[in-house]
């Protein structure tokens, strides 16, 4: 996303502007409901908004997205103050669950088409995705001293992976950028809304009977 000479480089910056934004306010939400203070919102708005975005750029060699295009860090300052002046406390956690999941989404499509569009391999492309999309909720997670998602059983991480398997299946078959981007996007949050609804969890772990207990 170093150049916007194409249609699909155009398309991944504004789709990562609005990824990052959606994201921000997450982590703004997040400092809400610790009731910190305004320059703690910003922090943790920018910090989540660009920490998944932030590590894949390293693994991938890339130069980091927002380092040349600090609009990335003001987007995130101005999701922050948007949810200071908006954020009501009886929706906040509701909130928080249902944008985290449609940025998830987001950002494991952006995250994976980033990749490929740097020649990684679509394997690779697609973890690329993952950890895009789950990085920065984890950071915000540990600064706000909240249960982890990812250590909770929930159906998160699959999430992520949906939306980056389908976008790179698609685009290996030859499908449309943005056909294969809202496939892949809805797919995503539509298996992350049912398990928030639900309460969908994965099996977890069953200890044989003779095995001791540590």
């Amino acid at each position: 996303m170093d150049t916007l000479t194409s249609p699909i480089s155009l398309a991944l910056f504004w789709l990562d502007y609005a990824a990052v934004a959606i994201f921000a306010m997450t982590g703004a939400l997040a400092a809400a409901r610790s009731r910190q203070d305004i320059v703690t919102f910003g922090f943790f708005a920018a910090i989540t908004g660009v920490g998944g975005g932030t590590m894949r750029d390293l693994l991938i060699g890339a130069p980091v997205f927002w380092v040349q295009r600090p609009g990335y860090i003001v987007a995130c300052l101005v999701a922050a103050v948007a949810v200071w002046i908006f954020a009501k406390r009886g929706w906040r956690f509701r909130a928080l669950l249902w944008l985290d999941a449609v940025g998830l989404a987001a950002y494991a499509v952006v995250g994976t088409a980033k990749a490929l569009s740097l020649g990684i391999h679509p394997f690779s492309a697609i973890i690329m995705g993952v950890l895009t999309s789950c990085f920065g909720g984890v950071i915000r997670d540990v600064l706000a001293g909240e249960p982890n998602l990812l250590m909770s059983r929930e159906i998160y991480v699959t999430a992520a992976l949906l939306s980056a398997g389908v976008f790179a299946g698609l685009k290996l078959m030859g499908a449309d950028f943005w056909l294969a981007a809202i496939i892949g996007f809805f797919a995503g949050v539509v298996l992350r809304a049912c398990a928030i609804k639900y309460n969908l969890r994965l099996p977890g772990f069953a200890q044989g009977g003779g095995d001791t207990e540590y």
